[in-house]
């Protein structure tokens, strides 16, 4: 048990190795205002975690988290700077582990060592339901467009929004407007990362690269800090 706990340590720091320090130069240069979210971020991180810390929050929460991003939790930060608006924290408050960020609340704590589904609702029944949308120009009344939407938003959410379609799965950032990203903790998409933008009435969907391929929490990561990087770099010096 011992040795298996040493090469975990290892992996993840070669892994991680450099990266906390490579955020922090971000954060030090002023063209950093160029990435995307980075307002709201501004490349800082919180502490990593403790190893007993990281046991008591998988232990509190029944959360086994992907290896990669335990890692992550140990050797960069419990969150922060990260793609997007960043990626939303672990944190203790009152004496509960949570995450915290916009949506964060979407994941079920009690389901997270439930498989993650992939499969979705049935297409034509989502279809068939966007078809059926109240549109506001069909109606005299703003109150009867309303009562409608409302109607129909009893039968949308359901099929779209129902608990268990994100069970095994958390919440990890958010892109704005309502559109999200999630961390699959359990079943066969464990430890890639998944878009959601059921607002725009897409699906949730695997976050794939440009080749096709799945993005696991580590490519995700460090894919959004090279290309940081990168944008920093051509920007222009500051004026002054």
């Amino acid at each position: 048990m011992v040795e298996r706990e040493d090469t975990r340590q290892e992996t993840g720091d070669a892994t991680w190795a450099g990266v906390r320090e490579r955020v922090g130069a971000l954060a030090a240069d002023p063209r950093s205002v160029v990435v995307f979210g980075s307002s709201g971020h501004r490349f800082r991180l919180d502490e990593p975690l403790t190893a007993a810390e990281l046991a008591e929050f998988e232990a509190r929460t029944g959360a086994e988290l992907p290896e990669e991003y335990r890692q992550f939790l140990l050797h960069v930060g419990a969150g922060g700077a990260g793609p997007a608006h960043g990626v939303f924290p672990v944190r203790k408050v009152q004496g509960r582990w949570r995450w915290e960020g916009d949506g964060a609340d979407l994941a079920d704590l009690s389901r997270l060592a439930e498989p993650f589904p992939r499969q979705g609702p049935d297409p034509e029944l989502v279809r068939a339901l966007l078809a059926e949308r109240p549109e506001e120009e069909d109606f005299e009344e703003i109150e009867e467009f309303d009562d409608a939407v409302e109607a129909w938003d009893e039968r949308w959410v359901p099929v779209m929004f129902a608990p268990e379609r994100t069970a095994g799965a958390v919440v990890i950032s958010h892109l704005g407007c309502a559109a999200r990203q999630w961390l699959i903790l359990s079943g066969p998409e464990r430890g890639r990362i998944w878009s959601d933008d059921r607002v725009d009435d897409e699906d949730l969907a695997p976050l794939l690269d440009v080749r096709g391929e799945p993005v696991t929490f580590t490519r995700w990561y460090l894919g959004w800090l090279e290309e940081s990087e990168r944008q920093v770099a051509g920007a222009p010096a500051a004026a002054g």
